[in-house]
């Protein structure tokens, strides 16, 4: 949805060196349930928000529109810790005094461009409890895409790209993109198609036996 008619370039690490600006490694010393002392690295975030739990927020964002399937509005992005491209919903941390939903519409709108409206917010949850205390909250956003500012949203970041996969295909279109590019899917979103293949599954009808 790049506007951006300038040849592209490979996205790749130019260098890697310590820094702590956005997280920080802390060494945890803790009593286990057998009563020893033990240690644990851990991977902070220096920048979650003193109103809220969460460091972040992720969307599912299904755009609806007449005459069209739904689908699931995702993002692809380089990401410098993968050396990778990756598949993910569109994700963001929450500025101070934003709620997750505030903070969820921002984000949908500055990375895919498409305005919506939030209709389910989880509990805060954790993403990689035995590296860090990263937590989220997932958003869940309806896009009414016959509203004519989501015809022909207009995103502000011009490195992210979009990309719609049909809800009831979901897992199916993850699975043909992997095949066709080296990219990386974010776990929440193929358990995320793993369930809506499930739930979009028929089983075979199975014979009916003769008396």
């Amino acid at each position: 949805m790049s506007n951006s008619d300038e040849p592209k370039v490979t996205p790749h690490i130019v260098k890697e060196e310590v820094s702590g600006q956005w997280v920080k490694l802390e060494k945890t010393t803790y009593v286990d349930s057998a009563g020893n002392t033990r240690t644990w690295e851990t991977v902070k975030r220096t920048t979650r928000q003193t109103n809220t739990e969460a460091d972040g927020v992720g969307i599912i964002a299904l755009l609806k529109r007449t005459l069209h399937k739904d689908c699931v509005v995702m993002v692809k992005q380089f990401r410098p810790p993968l050396g990778s491209c990756t598949l993910e919903f569109p994700a963001g941390l929450i500025d101070e005094g934003e709620t997750a939903e505030v903070a969820a519409l921002r984000e949908l709108k500055e990375e895919t461009g498409y305005k919506g409206e939030v209709v389910g917010v989880t509990p805060v949850t954790c993403l990689d409890p035995g590296l860090s205390n990263c937590t989220t909250q997932i958003v869940l956003v309806n896009i009414n895409g016959d509203d004519v500012e989501n015809i022909h949203p207009t995103q502000q970041l011009e490195f992210v790209e979009v990309i719609l996969l049909p809800l009831d295909e979901f897992q199916m279109k993850i699975d043909d993109l992997l095949q066709k590019e080296k990219i990386v899917v974010d776990a929440k979103v193929y358990i995320f198609a793993m369930g809506m293949a499930q739930a979009f599954f028929k089983p075979r009808e199975l014979p009916v036996l003769k008396q």
